[in-house]
């Protein structure tokens, strides 16, 4: 019987970068579950209230970033009365394995969700072996 997990709301903590940031402001780190598949790995990342133009996925050497702009005009006036999710700018890096073929890396957001498929290497896909 496989162990049970127990799933539990974690909290948005600010982004804390290896590097010191040139930008002004917070930036946060959302929340990102990274998945394996037989021929891909997947990173699915929280980006609610994010439009597909204010998000930027850069790829330098083998270090890709994730950047967003939330607009905080949207919650202007507004007085929470509840509230679990900050608002603000959000980035999230990755070092990527030698085994991803990072030319067909594919990205989507929909729904408040990111979702990056990283397609594994040629040579990195598991395969049988025939014996002759």
């Amino acid at each position: 019987m496989a162990a049970q997990q127990e799933v539990a709301l974690q909290p948005k903590r600010e982004h804390s970068p290896a590097q010191e940031r040139t930008e002004a402001g917070t930036f946060y780190s959302p929340h990102t579950d990274i998945c394996e598949t037989k021929d891909a790995v997947v990173v699915t990342m929280e980006v609610p209230g994010v439009t597909k133009s204010d998000i930027d996925i850069q790829l330098d050497k083998a270090q890709l970033t994730v950047t967003g702009n939330v607009d905080s005009k949207l919650y202007e006036g507004l007085d929470a009365i509840y509230s679990e999710y900050n608002v603000g700018n959000f980035v999230r890096s990755f070092t990527l394995s030698t085994k991803i073929d990072s030319d067909a890396i594919a990205a989507s957001v929909a729904d408040g969700v990111l979702t990056l498929r990283l397609p594994k290497a040629k040579e990195a896909v598991a395969r049988r072996i025939d014996i002759r």
